[in-house]
């Protein structure tokens, strides 16, 4: 095939959502559809009956929750389909931003009682700065839901985005007996059963008497109700979902497999092939000759009998070939990559090329940082990847002096990986960890003692913000950081920072210091 035919097949996205929506186990059934999986892990009551597939490390497998993003690309219908699952728990929602920056479509999974929750809105948000299209499964029609127009209205009001039903529900919760699907004209009727998938009838005629017959007094509702869907809603705008305007809507229950293959027959036709990428210096064309992409995302230990360590490397144009000659740009070093790698969760294998859309993990020994642009030889910069400054700070102090060296080595790549943030301050050298919930300070230590034989303990320390400073003015800059000397630390890659005690001080700060730029966010 040719490099444009092999980009326009690509479908590259993301599942996010807030914890309880279900999204692990809409994951999985995708995969089950894609032929990628026979035995599909669930999430119910926030336990895991059996381990999901796309959560491969052992604290998400006790917890029931997503701590990481995994990968997973299969092949659909012609199509190659890569889904990144993002963590639901909001405590990781840094790690979830990110991969959003190497997708071209988004699915958000919304629980159909409890509507919008605040992480999703910030999800949302993400997605509108990026204009990047999103498809929304409101997930769980097999329980009691609100009413659906009351829900959509919702959903409209909180995510800012106006919404398309492409299929719709008939009643819900014990009552629940499927959906009309607008998108192809067919209705699919629901049973509770998790195996059994019963095609979709062909209905282009509501009016005719062998509704009644399918779905019994329901019949005239269901004409009513979308009636009043296609008076209510216009007639579905490819183009204006393309520019992040406008999201389908599909209703379904993820536990009981229903729903989610009319989802992947509709995405793959109408989510976007990979698009272009704004870089520092220009725009990166997918169908460029030479190749680009970058690291979004840095996991040690997918295999923790071997300590291996991965980059994940979007591919944004050109092809990918195994062993050639590339540049990372940030060193200016040139390397091959022998045994580069595709994805089933924690499962590889080696791949010999890859196309714009593709995730391809690169062995890594330290090399790699988040946000490395890699090309084959232009040097240029992608955009677009941050660290927000965190909520949480931690001083992290050695619990066992015998494993200093297991200690620093766990510490220094969970922070490559983004887990939470290192900083080190420059006034007594103690390292501080900064997150945005507590249980990334519980994964931490989890994954430091089981994965690098490594005990921590955190010390409380009361902090309000950390913000990365710059100026124009090196006398400024000099004076302030003696001035705030006790406050002055470095992040990882030596940049400085600025650590707050409170709002007070900060704002205290910004008003004496008028040359000084304080900055809430920071590219990697």
């Amino acid at each position: 095939m040719s490099n444009q035919t092999e980009i326009r097949r690509r479908r590259t996205f993301a599942i996010v959502s807030h914890p309880d929506a279900g999204k692990t186990t809409l994951t999985e059934k995708l995969l089950l559809f894609g032929g990628a999986i026979h035995v599909a892990g669930a999430v119910k009551s926030n336990k895991i009956k059996k381990g999901a597939t796309s959560d491969f490390m052992e604290i998400e497998r006790q917890r029931g929750i997503s701590v990481a993003t995994s990968v997973m690309g299969f092949e659909y219908d012609g199509y190659k389909v890569n889904i990144l699952d993002t963590p639901g728990h909001q405590d990781f929602q840094e790690d979830t931003f990110r991969t959003l920056t190497a997708v071209d479509s988004v699915i958000i999974v919304i629980d159909a009682a409890k509507g919008v929750e605040p992480q999703t809105e910030k999800l949302m948000n993400v997605c509108r700065m990026r204009k990047t299209p999103v498809i929304i499964f409101i997930n769980k029609l097999d329980r009691p839901t609100q009413d659906t127009f009351e829900l959509l209205d919702d959903i409209e009001r909180q995510l800012q985005i106006s919404l398309n039903p492409l299929s719709w529900p008939i009643n819900s919760g014990p009552d629940f007996k499927g959906v009309y699907n607008i998108f192809d004209k067919s209705l699919d009727l629901f049973k509770a059963s998790v195996q059994d998938i019963e095609p979709g009838i062909s209905f282009d005629d509501l009016n005719s008497p062998d509704l009644e017959k399918h779905i019994g007094n329901d019949a005239k509702k269901l004409r009513e109700d979308l009636e009043l869907v296609y008076g209510v809603y216009p007639p579905f705008d490819h183009n204006e979902y393309l520019a992040g305007n406008l999201a389908p809507v599909f209703f379904g229950s993820a536990l009981y497999n229903f729903g989610i293959q009319e989802l992947l027959d509709a995405f793959v036709k109408v989510a976007p092939w990979p698009r272009a990428v704004q870089t520092e210096e220009r725009e990166i064309d997918p169908e460029d000759d030479k190749f680009s992409g970058f690291v979004f995302k840095i996991h040690a230990n997918i295999d923790p009998n071997h300590r291996s360590r991965i980059a994940f490397v979007k591919v944004c144009s050109g092809k990918f070939i195994r062993n050639n000659v590339y540049k990372l740009v940030r060193s200016g070093k040139t390397f091959r990559v022998s045994s580069p790698t595709a994805f089933m969760a924690s499962q590889k294998e080696i791949i010999e090329e890859a196309f714009p859309g593709d995730i391809v993990g690169f062995p890594d020994n330290g090399s790699f940082i988040i946000g490395d642009t890699i090309t084959e030889g232009e040097d240029i910069h992608f955009k677009g990847l941050p660290s927000f400054s965190p909520e949480l700070f931690r001083f992290v102090e050695n619990a066992d002096p015998m494993k200093t060296k297991q200690l620093n080595k766990g510490v220094d790549q969970l922070m490559d990986e983004g887990v939470a943030q290192l900083f080190t301050s420059q006034f007594n050298g103690r390292r501080i960890i900064g997150t945005v919930g507590q249980l990334q300070f519980e994964v931490i230590q989890y994954r430091l003692e089981h994965e690098y034989n490594a005990k921590c303990r955190f010390e409380p320390m009361q902090m309000y913000k950390a913000c990365w400073i710059q100026s124009d003015n090196p006398k400024a800059l000099t004076e302030f950081k003696n001035r705030k000397h006790q406050k002055m630390a470095s992040d990882k890659r030596g940049r400085d920072v600025f650590m707050a005690d409170s709002q007070f001080i900060l704002d205290m700060a910004q008003s004496e210091f008028k040359d000084i730029k304080f900055h809430f966010t920071s590219e990697f």
